[in-house]
């Protein structure tokens, strides 16, 4: 089952961590081979394009977005086959994206100039993981 979207759960889980302060996404992206633009044919180009163009567009179209939220990106990789973990699972992009707080995580996400580009993400993605991280100590 590929993951797109959060759930109700899982924003509810993020909203009751209480973080304050800074916070990183991790994004693990899976691209399709040919961009899906069905649940957003008005987005969609003349000509096919590859999962991996379709999500440069959306970067392209996210990014005065996220800077203008305070966010920024750490890292923006190539990912593959896991070292430790399984075999058969690959992530063709890699982003470690921070956000100053929770509060403006929200604010870019929910942002009506950042949403109506986000088909092009949807288009994109074959599958997705997005893992909230704080700096803190590692657990006992």
């Amino acid at each position: 089952m590929p993951y797109l979207e959060p759930t109700q759960a899982s924003a509810e889980a993020l909203i009751s961590r209480q973080i304050v302060g800074p916070i990183m996404m991790l994004n693990l992206l899976r691209f399709r081979d040919v961009a899906d633009y069905s649940a957003d044919p008005e987005l969609e180009p003349d000509e096919p394009i590859s999962g991996a163009e379709a999500y440069r567009l959306y970067s392209e179209h996210t990014m005065p977005y996220l800077i203008a939220s305070g966010g920024e990106v750490v890292l923006d990789g190539i990912g593959g086959g896991f070292f430790i973990g399984p075999s058969e699972e690959r992530w063709d992009h890699v982003l470690l994206i921070r956000q100053s707080s929770l509060d403006d995580f929200f604010a870019f996400a929910f942002n009506p100039g950042y949403l109506a580009g986000l088909g092009h993400r949807t288009a994109a993605l074959e599958d997705s993981r997005l893992l909230p991280i704080v700096d803190g100590p590692a657990a006992p």
